[in-house]
């Protein structure tokens, strides 16, 4: 994912945010309704959120140093988590708090055109956010790839989270929409705390798949499927290699993944042979994957359909 596509979908959803919590805090002052506290620090929230990706974005360009010599690049993780966090704490259970207190002391609700205006109007606002977010989601996402696997398995964390929310902002809107308009058609306040305990169940829900898709990309994710094959591919794809012995990946951030791998060599390949198959080899890895910038490739003796370790193992890095 380009860091400027990321920053766009993200940029367009803070400005959002920021004006709806405004005219959600008014909305709630005027009317009392608990469904508009609720997405009001729900919209405050998703602000505080989108700060966050920000920065986690800026911190992760750092270059690498002595105490991290494979640079900052999951800072974007890190922070990603933190998101899920704010929604689950911030968003979701403070809802569910003001729901129930809703719930056992309901009040009628005043000024309710006021409410209603304001969520009619964020709705179109959030659908502008949404429709950013598909749009930069569209340049990175597979073809064939469907919705649910881009969020599961997208490296880049940005671009799933700020989906994530701004559905979860149009669904919350639709949820507060029905408690209010229900509570102004019948009178009965009840309405207004069933909508607001909706939106800390969707918070919470949310909140929860994003922590588990993160924790896996902090926990530390290989390539996938299909980047993984293309590598092996790459290597094998050669006259170098006799025997691909072992393999790993590891993704160190959401644009950078690490290729280690033990190759098998004829027993009569000179060094200076060697070095020059294992430059050839990086090179087609990096055609076939641009994101493989950091490889380790262990050369080793073949022989007899297996490989031997040599006496005076030789072991060639690269860093890109």
């Amino acid at each position: 994912m380009s860091a400027s596509g990321g920053n766009k979908a993200i940029i367009a959803a803070l400005l959002a945010n920021l004006g709806i919590a405004l005219a959600k805090f008014i909305a709630w002052f005027v009317s009392g309704s608990a469904s508009m506290l609720a997405e009001a620090i729900h919209s405050i929230a998703d602000s505080c959120n989108q700060l966050l990706l920000l920065a986690g974005g800026r911190k992760a360009k750092r270059a690498a140093d002595a105490d991290h010599p494979f640079g900052y690049g999951r800072e974007r993780y890190v922070y990603a988590f933190i998101v899920s966090i704010i929604l689950f704490s911030v968003g979701g259970l403070f809802s569910l708090r003001e729901g129930y207190e809703k719930l056992t002391h309901p009040h009628e609700l005043e000024n309710v055109w006021v409410p209603i205006s304001v969520l009619l109007i964020s709705i179109v606002l959030e659908s502008f956010s949404l429709r950013t977010a598909i749009r930069e989601s569209n340049h990175v996402r597979g073809k064939d790839q469907s919705w649910v696997s881009f969020v599961r398995h997208s490296k880049a964390p940005e671009l799933p989270v700020v989906l994530l929310e701004d559905i979860a902002a149009l669904t919350g809107l639709v949820f507060a929409l029905f408690g209010v308009g229900l509570t102004a058609i019948t009178g009965n306040a009840v309405f207004d705390a069933i909508g607001t305990l909706l939106i800390g169940a969707l918070l919470i829900v949310v909140a929860i798949v994003l922590g588990v898709e993160t924790k896996s990309l902090l926990v530390g994710e290989g390539a996938n499927i299909g980047d993984h094959a293309a590598i092996v591919a790459a290597i094998e794809s050669g006259p170098e290699v006799e025997k691909l012995i072992h393999i790993k990946t590891l993704y160190l951030g959401p644009d950078e993944l690490l290729v280690a791998a033990k190759l098998g060599f004829a027993s009569d390949r000179a060094l200076g042979e060697v070095a020059a198959d294992i430059n050839a080899i990086e090179t087609r890895v990096r055609e076939a994957v641009p994101t493989a910038r950091v490889i380790y490739l262990e050369p080793d003796i073949y022989l007899d359909d297996r490989a031997t370790p040599s006496t005076a193992s030789i072991v060639i890095k690269s860093v890109d």
